[in-house]
């Protein structure tokens, strides 16, 4: 029954080093653009938008039915 002494305050002391975590990162900008890098990384940045072209279909040839 004595460790409940020492649990409850470390457990105290644990949340509020938390609680000042999470201000501190909302406070330095880290929850600002939560989406943004997400879709970033599914550009593609290797050719300008204008010359971005779309993959060609390929047209089932009658060969393709025999």
């Amino acid at each position: 029954m004595e460790v409940i002494y020492g649990l409850i305050p470390g457990m105290i002391l644990l949340g509020l080093v938390a609680v000042g975590v999470l201000f501190w990162a909302a406070r330095n900008g880290q929850f600002d653009d939560l989406e943004g890098e997400g879709h970033r990384i599914l550009m593609d940045e290797d050719l300008p938008p204008a010359q971005q072209t779309k993959p060609k279909q390929r047209m089932p040839d009658a060969e393709d039915n025999e």
